[in-house]
């Protein structure tokens, strides 16, 4: 079928053996690749029941039929399995060059199972996989084990294209809860603890190199939307604005809103915003923008810290959720602290948003003396000092390495945590936007902004964050919308010059398929159900689809609530639009 492979691959660790399986175009065309091909198989393969951490959880890469192509937003890949830190359904996604490195060994969904005696690295390439010891990469930092991996296992000379490497780091190796996969050093599949997943099955880095690109179904058509995306997009605000300050600039937007989660979700604004913003980066540091391929927003910030004991330091970064998490959660009130612990995060392999929430989380839980740990608000060296405590499991740091659940109970501190299935939330408070409320609450993942990104529309004045009738309609479009965004792997950054029609324009001519709106909103309610079907299975209860109690209590600074009442009647509205029951049942 245009635009897929056809094909499988299938590996098992333990067993060190793989096979390569053709896939029908009735499913393709049923899931659309992406998200909808990769949870469709992992809802068929998994077993019903299955502990994250279990050699049989399925770890699934995934690219999508636009991946390699010239459609912009298109260098991304997937991870989908069975969550640690939740207990349901992982999707997380990266971006960088390492895509079309995996996309170029020519498969639709790499499906990993089992677990290896000993550390293992992968090498898969389009008609191949081998199996290499690893022991000497196992305890490296993630910017170690990429250099070793790709200096070591590339094939130079095959006609193979150049290759991308994932990887975990000590968290992973450690099975902390919320361990992510990096790629190119800075791009992280962040959530939901897809590399404890990897660690858990002995599996420290894949390498993937190949010669293999999708046929198209009409690729001049693809170029010639592009060409005239790129056109029309050239003065677009929205654009400019990424390109020139990236994701920080929301630091100033989501203060202005009163939604910037500060001092643990007590607060939404943050009085020293301004020394953690945009402007407070790109003054204070080198910046240049940066652009994963096939970009042209360049939303990534390729910093170079100028001044203070952290000079020199090269990342990429802080992006704004992981400002938030230690600049408001936290009150860090300078960026380049915000940076050194960014990298300490990188390196160790952890999620910066849950990694900032448990240090904040931790912060309060001595203030409240719960526990007898010296920490404090604005604690650099002390908050870095946890970070690597969490990775290596010490101390403190195993009871936090379980995740925000395990730790509230623990300390007693269950009415103050704040989480969503086990996931804590982005930088969004749902007290000024309530809509986020909504999103974090239904979303199959956890507390999350990226499924539906519906601060958006709050925040632009399409539908005003107060109300909370028809609040359900409208999200429903975006999540929708968003769902095919994630079948064909595009970047969030797209969404605003990739509405329905485009998007139908794109899958017509990658695919050949004759698509309109209502078949892919149909497609996209498959999905959902689908997704939807998995967690039920695996437990999912009506309480889970509810904000933590803390987020129900008013700001301090402004006053500002999200009702019980207001959460269930958006979510009975959202179960009704969906055709589930009352309950969320499907």
């Amino acid at each position: 079928m245009n635009g897929f492979y056809n094909r499988i691959l299938k590996i098992d660790l333990g067993k060190r053996i793989f096979s390569i399986d053709i896939v029908g175009d009735e499913i393709l065309e049923k899931y659309l690749g992406g998200k909808g091909f990769a949870s469709y198989l992992l809802y068929e393969l998994n077993p019903v029941g299955v502990d994250p951490l279990d050699p049989s959880n399925c770890l699934i890469f995934a690219t999508g039929p636009v991946t390699k192509s010239a459609i912009w937003g298109s260098s991304r890949y997937g991870v989908f399995t069975k969550s640690p830190q939740t207990g349901f359904y992982s999707e997380s996604y990266s971006g960088g060059k390492t895509p079309e490195a995996i996309d170029a060994c020519g498969f639709d969904a790499i499906v990993i199972r089992g677990k290896s005696a000993d550390p293992t690295v992968l090498t898969i390439h389009p008609e191949s996989v081998d199996f290499h010891e690893a022991g000497d990469i196992w305890g490296m930092d993630t910017f170690q084990a990429e250099d070793a991996v790709i200096a070591r296992f590339t094939i130079e000379d095959s006609g193979f294209k150049k290759p991308g490497a994932v990887v975990i780091g000590p968290a992973g190796e450690n099975l902390v809860r919320f361990s992510v996969i990096e790629n190119d050093y800075w791009r992280s599949a962040g959530r939901t603890g897809v590399g404890t997943v990897m660690g858990s099955k002995k599996l420290k880095a894949i390498l993937f190199q190949g010669d293999r690109k999708r046929l198209l179904y009409d690729d001049s058509s693809v170029r010639e939307f592009s060409r005239k995306i790129a056109g029309e997009s050239r003065d677009n605000p929205g654009v400019k604005a990424y390109k020139a300050m990236g994701t920080p600039m929301m630091v100033k937007i989501m203060n202005q809103a009163n939604a910037f989660p500060t001092r643990y979700w007590s607060e939404g604004n943050y009085k020293h915003w301004e020394k953690i913003s945009a402007d407070a980066l790109h003054e204070r540091c080198r910046v240049k923008p940066h652009a994963c391929p096939k970009c042209f927003m360049a939303c990534g910030r390729m910093t170079t810290v100028q001044q203070g004991r952290h000079a020199g330091l090269k990342l990429e970064g802080p992006e704004y959720e992981t400002i938030y998490a230690f600049g408001g959660l936290c009150l860090i009130d300078s960026i380049e602290e915000i940076a050194h612990l960014n990298d300490i995060c990188d390196r160790l392999g952890m999620d910066t948003i849950s990694a900032g929430n448990l240090c904040a989380f931790t912060i309060e839980a001595a203030k409240q003396g719960r526990i007898d740990y010296k920490i404090n608000y604005g604690d650099v060296d002390a908050i870095a000092e946890l970070l690597n405590k969490i990775a290596y499991r010490e101390s403190i740091g195993d009871i936090l390495a379980r995740g925000i659940r395990f730790a509230a109970k623990e300390w007693n501190m269950e009415d103050v945590a704040v989480h969503v299935k086990g996931l804590e939330p982005p930088g969004y408070d749902p007290r000024a936007l309530k809509g986020m409320g909504l999103a974090y609450a239904t979303s199959d993942r956890g507390a999350c902004h990226l499924r539906s990104t519906f601060y958006k529309p709050e925040l632009s004045g399409l539908i005003d964050p107060d109300i909370i009738e028809g609040k359900a309609k409208l999200f429903i479009d975006f999540e929708d919308r968003l769902t095919i965004f994630d079948t064909l792997i595009l970047c969030r950054f797209y969404r605003d010059l990739y509405p329905w029609k485009q998007l139908i324009e794109i899958i017509n001519s990658i695919t050949g398929l004759k698509l309109d709106q209502k078949t892919l909103q149909e497609k996209a309610a498959i999905i959902s159900t689908l997704v939807r079907r998995f967690n039920l299975r695996e437990g999912l209860k009506p309480e889970d689809d509810r904000l933590p109690k803390s987020l129900h209590k008013a700001l301090r600074d402004t006053s500002q609530t999200i009702t019980e009442e207001e959460l269930d009647f958006m979510l009975k509205d959202y179960y009704n639009l969906r055709g589930w029951d009352k309950k969320g049942v499907v």
